[in-house]
């Protein structure tokens, strides 16, 4: 393949003719496992380990600006960015630089290393100082060239944060809507009607049930079959799926088959992830998700709200832990008592909720596209593919 005009190939990939290609050890004063001990719990200085933060001590060993290292355990590999006095545990290694470099650039870098790929060992993963200082490096000739790499990427990770910081307080607002509405604390403008409290039992369509107690032929393609792992933040994650022949998802129709409308609960090993079916996508369900099919009188969707709420997820939790085996029966599920309002004060509370989730879906999914454009931005800025001066 060509190179590029003003491009060459270097053992890290091609990079602009002008940077070169340095070694960590080329410009690191300090690259050396910590040597602090956590000390008094009302110490001044932060001690950091291979977890982050694992205490305090009443003497900062370590100043300055830093790049922590996680050099042992599952997360080996893990970069933190430390700076002012600090303790550093001999689980993680301190990276000093001198500077012939800019520290920003220099992190960014790292961070774009994935040095959790440099890991080995499977008993206890681990990662080494050498393996640091060999790391190579592509560098910009000027530190304006460096400066202005690394501050494009600091405003990429703002954004991230402000809205990472959205999304949390758009969580918590809706969590404090739901214990309000769901109870009846709050009323919506115009009901003013009694609740009720109302077992499962009592407001489905058909029995609870749940898929076959078996395990069936997995097969590479065909009809999705859902455990429950893939009930996800209150939705049906379709992305890591099993699948099973047309044949067994007939059979496993005759006990049930999910529909638009239906709410799926987790019974067992993750009990009480709760999903609303609201894609016409066929599919089946194994016997650790319980099916709850809500009658004609009932708003299906506040039922899903109801599921996730204190309330039921406190009985939920009380069944769970009176259980051997940490499971709840179709049984327990009927007996589950809800506070109900009549159908249309329901699908107003419902629909209250429903506007919050889809807020909150279209702030997710700005997120997961600035991560991947911060990712993008990435290759491109520290290899030299685009030149900001």
């Amino acid at each position: 393949m060509e190179l590029r005009a003003g491009y060459k190939q270097t053992e890290a990939g091609v990079i602009p003719e002008e940077w070169t290609l340095k070694r960590v050890g080329d410009f690191a004063t300090t690259v050396a496992s910590g040597k602090s001990q956590v000390g008094s719990p009302f110490g001044d200085f932060p001690v950091h380990g291979s977890t982050g933060v694992i205490g305090r001590c009443t003497i900062g060993e370590y100043s300055g600006r830093a790049a922590l290292v996680a050099r042992v355990g599952a997360n080996a590999g893990k970069l933190t960015v430390v700076e002012g006095n600090y303790g550093v545990t001999d689980n993680t290694i301190i990276v000093k630089i001198d500077e012939s470099l800019n520290f920003d650039f220099f992190w960014r870098e790292l961070e774009a290393k994935r040095l959790n790929s440099l890991v080995f060992g499977s008993g206890q993963p681990l990662i080494t100082g050498t393996q640091l200082k060999n790391l190579l490096i592509p560098v910009p000739p000027t530190k304006a060239e460096q400066e202005a790499i690394a501050e494009v990427l600091s405003d990429a990770d703002a954004l991230i944060e402000s809205l990472d910081q959205l999304i949390a307080k758009k969580r918590k607002i809706k969590q404090g809507a739901m214990q309000a509405l769901l109870t009846g604390k709050r009323r919506l403008p115009g009901f003013i009607g009694e609740w009720t409290e109302v077992a499962i039992k009592k407001i489905v369509q058909t029995p609870v049930t749940d898929g076959p107690h078996l395990t069936p032929v997995f097969l590479d393609d065909g009809v999705p079959f859902l455990s429950v792992n893939n009930l996800v933040d209150g939705r049906i994650d379709f992305s890591d799926l099993r699948y099973i022949s047309m044949r067994d998802h007939e059979e496993f129709s005759r006990k049930c088959k999910p529909q638009v409308g239906d709410i799926l609960l987790g019974k067992a090993a993750s009990v009480g992830k709760v999903a609303l079916v609201e894609a016409d996508v066929e599919f089946n369900i194994w016997s650790p998700i319980a099916l709850i099919r809500v009658n004609s009188k009932n708003n299906a969707k506040f039922v899903y709200y109801q599921l996730q709420g204190a309330n039921l997820n406190s009985q939920i939790a009380l069944l769970t832990n009176s259980s051997s085996q940490g499971n709840i029966g179709m049984g327990d599920i009927e007996k589950l008592v809800l506070p109900l309002p009549d159908k249309d004060e329901q699908l107003a509370i419902a629909t209250v909720l429903s506007d919050m989730d889809t807020e909150l879906a279209a702030l997710e999914s700005r997120l997961a596209k600035a991560r991947q454009i911060k990712q993008g931005m990435m290759q491109e800025l520290l290899t030299g593919r685009i030149r900001l001066l």
